[in-house]
Parts: C-alpha cells; sequence; structure tokens
C-alpha cells in the first residue's frame, strides 16, 4: 500500500497556471518546519466545466515539481470520483477521493444489514471510546438506522476501489479516501465508528475519510457554526479512528479529511490544537482559493488586468443562477449585497481586491462576492486565452497572492 503522509495539504489548479506557486508555499514552508505534502486535485465537474483533462493536471505539477526542485513527496487527487467518472483519472493519479455522497440515505439489502450487525455485536450497547469522557449508548435499533443509511455507500465504495486496483494492477501505488461530506446532515461521531466498520469489512485501506461536520463548509469564506460543537466533534472523530485503528485493522495511517476547508480560518486554531495533542495526521482540501487569489492578482497590478478582473465579476453577475447551481448546497449569497456590475466597474484596484481578498477586519472585504467569484471560474474557462495570457503577463504579482495565502493564511494557521 502507498502511504499517505502525516499532512497532506490538497490544492487546487483550475486552469494549470498556478502549480509553481503553489508548491513555492510547501517550500517556504518547509523551511519553517511545517513538513507538509501537496495533493494537487482538481474533479470531473471542474474539468469537464473547464475543459481539460486530468493528465494536465500531471503535466502541471510534474513541471513544478521539476523546476522547483522539490525533493519531498506529492500526489494528484482524482477528487470526487465515482463508477461512472474514474476511468479518466487512473492514469495521471495516485490518490483516489471515492465520492459515495448519492448512495448515502439508499437502503441496503436487509441480508446485508443483518450480517453486519451479527458480525459486530462490540457495537452494541455501552462502547467506551479512549479520548471520549462519556461512552456512546448504542442499541441494535441504532445500528441498524444507521447501516441502512450507510452501508450502501461503503458497499459503492468498495466497488470503485476495486475498480481501480484492478487498473493500477495493485495497490502500491495509490492512497485511498472515501468522502461522505456533501450530504445533507452530519456523521456523529457514533456514526463514525459504525461507518469505519463497515469500511473494514469491505477491506478498503482508507487513509483519509471525509466526514460531514456540523456547521457551513461554504466556498471559500469562513466556517459557520458553533465552535464549541465542531471542536467536540472534531476531537471526537479522531478518538473514534484511533479506536477503529486498533479494533478493526485499518491503516494505522488513517486521518481526517476537512473539504472545502480553505478560508475556515474560525477553525483552524482547533484542529491545530487537536492534531498537536493527539499527534494524529490531517489532509484538508482547498481549491477556489487559489483561483481567486489569481483574479485578485490580476485586479491588483491594474490596467488590463483589473478591466479583466471586473469584466469575470460582470458576467458572473449576469449568470449567477447558472454557475451557483451546481454549488447550491455549499454556498449562501445574499443577492442584496452583491454590487452592480456598474458599481465595480468604477472601483479602484484597492477596492477590488479589498473586496475580494479574504481580510475580515478589511471593512471593504465582501463574502457574498467572494463566493460568486469562487463558483464564477468557467467564465475565466470561456474566456480562453484571453484569461490564460493574462496570467502569464501579470506572472510575478499573480503568483506573490498565490503563494502568501497558502502560506500565510492557510499553512502558518494550521500548523505552526
Amino acid at each position: 500500500m502507498k502511504t499517505c503522509p502525516k499532512y497532506t495539504f490538497g490544492v487546487g489548479d483550475r486552469f494549470a497556471n498556478g502549480a509553481h506557486a503553489q508548491l513555492a508555499a510547501f517550500i517556504e514552508a518547509k523551511k519553517l518546519g511545517i513538513d507538509i505534502t501537496p495533493v494537487w486535485n482538481k474533479s470531473n465537474r471542474e474539468h469537464n466545466i473547464i475543459g481539460s483533462e486530468p493528465i494536465q493536471t500531471r503535466q502541471a505539477a510534474d513541471k513544478a515539481v521539476t523546476d522547483l526542485e522539490w525533493m519531498g513527496e506529492y500526489l494528484l487527487d482524482a477528487d470526487h470520483i465515482n463508477l461512472s467518472t474514474v476511468d479518466r483519472f487512473i492514469a495521471p493519479c495516485d490518490f483516489f477521493t471515492l465520492d459515495v455522497a448519492d448512495d448515502i440515505g439508499l437502503p441496503a439489502n436487509p441480508a446485508d444489514v443483518s450480517d453486519f450487525i451479527d458480525r459486530h455485536p462490540e457495537l452494541i450497547g455501552t462502547v467506551s471510546i479512549e479520548g471520549i469522557a462519556q461512552p456512546f449508548e448504542i442499541t441494535r435499533s441504532d445500528i441498524e438506522k444507521v447501516t441502512n443509511q450507510f452501508l450502501k455507500a461503503t458497499q459503492k465504495a468498495a466497488a470503485i476501489y476495486q475498480h481501480i486496483l484492478a487498473a493500477k494492477g495493485g495497490i502500491d501505488n495509490f492512497v485511498t479516501e472515501i468522502s461522505m461530506d456533501e450530504t445533507d446532515s452530519p456523521q456523529t461521531p457514533s456514526e463514525m465508528l459504525i461507518i469505519l466498520a463497515a469500511i473494514a469489512d469491505q477491506k478498503i485501506p482508507i487513509q483519509t475519510i471525509a466526514p460531514k461536520f456540523t456547521g457551513r463548509f461554504n466556498k471559500g469564506v469562513d466556517y459557520v457554526g458553533d465552535l464549541l460543537q465542531f471542536e467536540k466533534e472534531f476531537n471526537d472523530d479522531l478518538a473514534v479512528i484511533a479506536h477503529a485503528i486498533k479494533t478493526y485493522g485499518l491503516p494505522v495511517t488513517l486521518k481526517l479529511s476537512v473539504h472545502s476547508g480553505s478560508d475556515k480560518f474560525s477553525i483552524y486554531p482547533i484542529i491545530k490544537r487537536a492534531i498537536q495533542r493527539t499527534g494524529a495526521g490531517l489532509h484538508i482540501k482547498t481549491a477556489g482559493t487559489n483561483w481567486l487569489e489569481e483574479i485578485i492578482g490580476l485586479a491588483e497590478s491594474g490596467g488590463d488586468g483589473l478591466a479583466l478582473a471586473k469584466t469575470i465579476y460582470a458576467k458572473a453577475l449576469e449568470k449567477k443562477e447558472a454557475l451557483c447551481e451546481p454549488y447550491a448546497t455549499v454556498i449562501d449569497i445574499n443577492d442584496a449585497n452583491l454590487p452592480s456590475d456598474e458599481e465595480v466597474n468604477g472601483w479602484s484596484s484597492k477596492q477590488f481586491t479589498s473586496a475580494l481578498r479574504h481580510d475580515q477586519s478589511n471593512p471593504g472585504y465582501n463574502a457574498d462576492l467572494r463566493q460568486l467569484l469562487h463558483v464564477g471560474f468557467k467564465i475565466a474557462a470561456l474566456l480562453g486565452d484571453t484569461y490564460i495570457s493574462a496570467l502569464k503577463q501579470n506572472s510575478e504579482i499573480v503568483a506573490k497572492n498565490v503563494t502568501d495565502n497558502l502560506l500565510e493564511r492557510h499553512m502558518k494557521r494550521l500548523f505552526l
């Protein structure tokens, strides 16, 4: 089995043009004693919207690694794939996020549910987990309910995993993650324990799992929710994972994954305390925050770059409904807070970057505008060479924003 490093950080490269600037952040972090492995991730949906192929992400990552003489590990994530989409990712990728959200809630075969419960009498009654003060009280009825909700999903994950395994010719060259975050309801720690038992039964050697936590993890903006509740859930999930590793023989490298993890600054101190206290690993996925820094760099450059950033906003505002529809569950945009394209057209570079850059202390910051542009990368894709040329013409200022954002706002807050 390919071993997943302890700390992995997912970075998106929407247009396969930012890998060098992203990797520069990892290099600077390493100088500070922060050993993080980059995982370039791009979903099937994003490839389809942009019209790109996974091999392009691989080529961009490989080139950055060679050019910057990165000697550490790095991975390429087939992000949120299923049986119908995985094949285009098989060759270039070595990290697979199995998305089984569509199967959560679909009832499993009653015989399979009964067999699972019979195999796991240890889950019934009072279940004590080291690190959790209050034991779980789980009835047979509770297990039946949770199994009916999640067993089908774990069976689908097994089918995807076996497909990848056969295509790759063995387990030695890829890492497996299971994603359950894109659902309506968060999984409780006791549900997580049952899910992990089911995954172990399916013989999937997962090394990261992405649950849905309490609260809102909207794209590109800070966490919205009860911080104390999140802290309890996160710590309890870490304890459940440690217990499941010992009890069910799951890989010792198994760790929590936080999806839509970029810019969730209010929970970073919680995550930092938890992983420092327990020694647990962490995978955190960011993607759109990198694309937003490209726009910020263009706006900061002034002139044609600023004009292009304004054009992208105007077109995103015009196409708002279509752009937001695929991301409806992970954005909350108040239309009343979106400035008109006429107003934005009159903005200076400072006004535009103040609105978009994620600095909540800046009175000009606009979380609604930021979310709209986060999902508006299709507009840049439609601009084609015009957008890519602008990135190249303003490469220095764009790269500085991309690198500084990852290093200063994300890596240092999480790991220093």
